[in-house]
């Protein structure tokens, strides 16, 4: 089924959020609900949807809107993960005209680096977790 992806907040089923966020997720276990609320107005934030109301996919993106973003929180949940969507949200994300100018993004990854690999994204050093795509190259 083709998904769509939205920028709009008054979309997302911050419930739903949070759910999977602070019970299912290794790095965002016991995270309250107004912690979830309060980082999702301070965001760029992707929602990802099947229908109007079938919210299955969420991330989102600090950033100067110029030189960093710091993708994070990136959730397809548990029932429409191994589809493709994961894949999909990554890439309306970074042809969104906010990250297409960023310079550099980074994350933070656990057990999702072929994913983010296939976008471009490398390991920092010998970091485990960091990861980074940059448009610049440093001298």
């Amino acid at each position: 089924m083709e998904a769509f992806v939205s920028t709009d907040k008054d979309k997302l089923d911050i419930d739903k959020i949070h759910d999977y966020i602070s019970s299912v997720s290794y790095w965002g276990r016991g995270r309250s609900p107004d912690d979830v609320r309060t980082t999702i107005e301070n965001s760029l934030c992707f929602g990802m949807y099947l229908q109007e109301d079938t919210q299955i996919g969420f991330a989102r993106v600090v950033t100067d809107y110029t030189v960093f973003a710091y993708l994070m929180d990136f959730v397809i949940f548990e029932e429409h993960q191994k589809k493709g969507y994961g894949k999909a949200l990554v890439q309306k994300m970074l042809n969104h005209e906010v990250l297409r100018k960023v310079k550099t993004i980074a994350l933070k990854t656990r057990d999702a680096h072929g994913l983010y690999d296939a976008f471009g994204f490398e390991k920092i050093g010998n970091s485990p977790l960091w990861m980074t795509k940059d448009q610049v190259i440093l001298l």
